[in-house]
C-alpha cells in the first residue's frame, strides 16, 4: 500500500508542474476579447473572463489581468475596470488617454461605483465564483476603448504575453488566438449580431507555480483508535516558523494586528505543521448498512478570511453519499467511469466564510454514506481519503504508515509474537 500511494503521489506531482489537474481536466479560465464597433483610430471592446474550474475560484483580493501590445497602443478609456497605473501620456495634449503603458495592469472595480462606470458582470472587486460552486458568478466583464491600433481586421495586431494573478501566481496563459466571432442575441431574443472580431486566451493553474510548499494540511481519527494521526511535521514548510504567534499571546490582542499586507504574509498560529487550514477527517460511527464522517476544517491565519471556500475529497464511497449536515456538496465525475470525487462548499449566508485563526475559525460537517459489502473496509486506512483539496490546492496526507489501525489486527499480531516467544521457550527447554 506505501509503494502505490508513493508512486500515485510522484505523479501528481508531474501533473501539476504541467498545469494539469487529474480531477478537473478540463478547468481553465478563458479570456474573450470581442471587438464590437470600430473608432477613427481603434476600437472598443468587451473582454469578457470566464472560470471554468470546477473548484478554484478566484477570492478577495481579486484578478489581475496583464497583456503587452503589439504596437504603440494606448487606452482611451475603460468601464467596469481600471489600471493600476496612466503611464507616460505627456505626448498627448488634449485628450489624455486612460493609460499609455505598454504593458498595462487592469484590475475590476469594487462594489458600489457609479452605474456610469459599469457594465453586466463587473464590479466585484475581482471575485469569481469557481464553476462547480455557483456558475452564475463565474463570469467578470469590462469594456475598453483602444486607440492606435488600426481600425480593420487586418489592421489589428493582438496583445501579447497575457499574465494572470487570481489574486497569487500560479495561472499560465496561452497566446491569444483568433476565434469564430461571438454571436449576441437582442433582449426580445428576435435579432442575432455577431462581434467584429474575436479572439480568446486561455490561462490554466499549477499548484507547483503557485507556491513551493502547500498551503493546507490533513489529520485523522476514528471511532477504533484512541490516537490522532496528525498532519505531517512542518508539512507547508517551516519558513514562518520564527514570526508564527501563539494563540494565547498578548500579541493579538494589538490594534491592526488581523489587517492583510499588500504581500499577503501570513500570520500564522504556532502549530508544529505550519498550515495556514488543516482539514481533519474523522471516521465517527459505523452502522449495519453506513458509515458516518465528520469532517472539520480549522484555519490558523490571523490575517485571512475565506470566502467562498471550497474541499474536495476523493475517496471510493464517495459514489455513495447518503446526506451531508451543513455543507453543500457536488458530486465531481471527471471521467464517466469513476465517481469517486466530491466538493464540499459553505451554506449562502450560513458557513460560506471561514474566518480568521481564533474561536471562529472553524467550521464542521458530517456526511454520511452507504456501505458497499464487497468493498468496505476499515482495514488498511481503506476509510481515509485518497486526496483532499482546499481552494483548489492539494493538501498535504499523512504517511501511510501513520493512519489509524483497527485494534483487531493490533491485537492479531501481539498473539502472534507471544505465541512464538512461548514456543521458542519450549523448544530451548526441551532440547536443555
Amino acid at each position: 500500500m506505501c509503494s502505490s500511494l508513493f508512486s500515485y503521489s510522484v505523479f501528481d506531482r508531474v501533473f501539476f508542474s504541467a498545469a494539469y489537474d487529474p480531477l478537473d481536466p478540463n478547468g481553465n479560465i478563458t479570456i474573450k476579447w470581442d471587438v464590437v464597433s470600430w473608432t477613427p483610430d481603434g476600437y472598443v471592446a468587451v473582454v469578457t473572463m470566464n472560470n471554468f474550474q470546477m473548484y478554484r475560484h478566484i477570492m478577495s483580493p481579486g484578478w489581475t489581468l496583464g497583456w503587452s501590445w503589439a504596437k504603440k497602443e494606448v487606452i482611451w478609456s475603460m468601464v467596469g475596470a481600471q489600471t493600476t497605473e496612466q503611464g507616460d501620456c505627456s505626448k498627448f495634449k488634449a485628450n489624455i488617454p486612460h493609460c499609455c503603458k505598454k504593458t498595462p495592469t487592469v484590475v475590476d472595480l469594487l462594489p458600489g461605483v457609479p452605474y456610469n462606470q459599469q457594465i453586466g458582470n463587473c464590479c466585484k472587486g475581482g471575485v469569481v465564483a469557481s464553476w462547480g460552486q455557483d456558475p452564475s458568478a463565474t463570469v467578470s466583464a469590462f469594456q475598453v476603448s483602444v486607440g492606435l491600433a488600426g481600425s480593420t481586421n487586418k489592421t489589428v495586431k493582438l496583445p501579447r504575453n497575457f499574465t494572470l494573478l487570481g489574486p497569487g501566481p500560479g495561472y499560465t496563459c496561452g497566446p491569444a488566438k483568433i476565434v469564430p466571432p461571438t454571436t449576441f442575441l437582442s433582449s426580445d431574443r428576435r435579432r442575432k449580431t455577431q462581434a467584429l472580431m474575436t479572439w480568446n486566451v486561455t490561462c490554466t493553474y499549477s499548484q507547483f507555480l503557485a507556491r513551493k510548499n502547500p498551503s493546507c494540511c490533513v489529520s485523522f481519527s476514528s471511532f477504533y483508535n484512541n490516537t490522532i494521526t496528525p498532519c505531517p511535521s512542518c508539512a507547508c514548510g517551516c519558513q514562518n516558523k520564527n514570526s508564527c504567534v501563539k494563540n494565547d499571546s498578548k500579541r493579538l490582542s494589538m490594534v491592526g494586528i488581523n489587517n492583510p499586507r499588500k504581500d499577503n504574509s501570513p500570520l500564522l498560529q504556532c502549530t508544529q505543521h505550519m498550515c495556514p487550514v488543516r482539514v481533519h477527517w474523522h471516521v465517527k460511527l459505523n452502522y449495519k448498512d453506513y458509515w458516518r464522517v465528520k469532517l472539520s476544517v480549522t484555519n490558523f491565519n490571523y490575517r485571512m478570511n475565506y470566502t467562498q471556500w471550497t474541499l474536495v475529497a476523493q475517496h471510493p464511497n464517495l459514489n455513495n453519499v447518503t446526506q451531508v449536515f451543513s455543507f453543500d456538496y457536488k458530486p465531481l465525475v471527471p471521467y464517466q467511469s469513476i465517481n469517486d470525487t466530491g466538493m464540499f462548499y459553505g451554506m449562502k449566508f450560513y458557513n460560506d466564510l471561514l474566518m480568521e485563526a481564533g474561536p471562529l475559525g472553524n467550521i464542521q460537517s458530517e456526511l454520511l454514506l452507504q456501505k458497499d459489502s464487497e468493498t468496505f473496509t476499515l482495514k488498511q486506512g481503506w476509510a481515509f481519503p485518497r486526496k483532499v483539496y482546499f481552494n483548489g490546492d492539494e493538501c498535504m496526507l499523512p504517511s501511510p504508515d501513520m493512519y489509524p489501525v483497527l485494534p483487531n489486527s493490533a491485537n492479531k499480531n501481539k498473539l502472534k509474537f507471544t505465541a512464538l516467544v512461548i514456543m521458542a521457550v519450549f523448544l530451548l527447554v526441551a532440547f536443555v
